[in-house]
């Protein structure tokens, strides 16, 4: 595994009722690779497991990454790990920095979070007012305890504004959404981060604004629900470097595929969240089933295809391995 980082954990402190966070740092103190807002990390979790987390905080500081880990009841092993198990002083493997989620800082931006969808958005926060960019914050909390960095966004801001909704104080998205949102003229770019259901309540309040789509930007940091495998076809992936080619069975991902026949897939999340294993389309027609992507470019000239969970609507898919 010659991509990882051997890190340090360097401190683990509570950040409101239900979430932690961690500081890594590398074991020499050497500096960290730089990072900008929106980067994510893989984090190699010692039972096993790996698992993708946002960076936040101050992207300028070198000496340390941050992320916020929030404590979830459905846990498939990572939360509970980290919330259970994880202490000050035990050594990890994390990935470097990639970044699916870029931040178009010299315009202004609204940012809005739910959860621990906070995380890449604060750090966002800090780059826009370090800058003097014009920004304006909507963070969505059950109650006031549960926020994140509650502090550090409640603080005066010099170049925009941080706003935290309670949904136990009646300002829920449902309720607040469609009164908070501003519409594009004055706005460039939206921002978005939180479950599932949430995102998709920001699209459809954006639509009604006149939100253009290519300039609504979100990330997923839980997957959804995968789909039904209901009449799936078996197809063809072929490679363009060999023209060699295997079947793909229902059932069964085109990494797994891939990785049987020795052809070596850079895989991450598994799930179709951190766009580890995007591998652009040469031919044919994907069925795309990622969150990484927008629904521009699931439907640009342009595709590229997540191995480790979309497939393909047509009998041969050609990917540029």
């Amino acid at each position: 595994m010659s991509d990882v980082l051997s890190v340090v954990v360097d401190g683990i402190w509570r950040q409101g009722d239900r979430n932690l966070a961690v500081r890594l740092v590398t074991e020499n103190g050497a500096a960290l690779p730089g990072w900008q807002p929106g980067a994510h990390i893989d984090v190699h979790l010692p039972c096993g497991l790996i698992r993708q987390y946002s960076l936040t905080g101050d992207a300028a500081r070198a000496e340390s990454y941050l992320i916020c880990v929030a404590q979830e009841g459905a846990s498939r092993g990572g939360s509970r790990y980290i919330h259970e198990t994880l202490r000050p002083g035990q050594k990890l493997l994390i990935s470097p920095p990639r970044n699916l989620f870029t931040l178009h800082e010299d315009e202004p931006v609204i940012l809005l979070a739910a959860g621990i969808g906070i995380t890449p958005l604060y750090a966002m926060l800090l780059r826009l007012e370090a800058a003097g960019r014009p920004f304006a914050l909507h963070y969505f909390v059950k109650h006031r305890g549960s926020a994140a960095f509650l502090p550090e966004l409640t603080r005066p801001f010099n170049h925009g504004v941080c706003v935290v909704h309670c949904s136990a104080e009646g300002q829920s998205p449902r309720n607040t959404l469609a009164e908070i949102l501003p519409g594009p003229d004055s706005w460039r770019h939206l921002y978005v981060c939180g479950p599932v259901g949430f995102m998709a309540a920001v699209r459809d309040a954006g639509a009604a604004k006149g939100w253009p789509e290519e300039r609504i930007h979100s990330e997923a940091f839980q997957p959804v629900a995968p789909p039904v495998a209901l009449g799936e076809e078996t197809f063809t992936v072929t490679l363009a470097s060999s023209g060699e080619s295997w079947p793909v069975p229902a059932g069964q991902s085109i990494a797994r595929v891939l990785q049987d026949h020795g052809v070596a897939v850079p895989l991450s999340c598994e799930m179709g969240i951190c766009g580890a294993c995007l591998t652009p389309v040469i031919d044919g027609t994907v069925d795309h089933r990622d969150t990484v992507q927008s629904e521009a470019e699931k439907s640009a000239s342009a595709q590229q295809i997540a191995l480790c969970c979309s497939r393909s609507r047509s009998a041969r898919l050609v990917i540029d391995l």
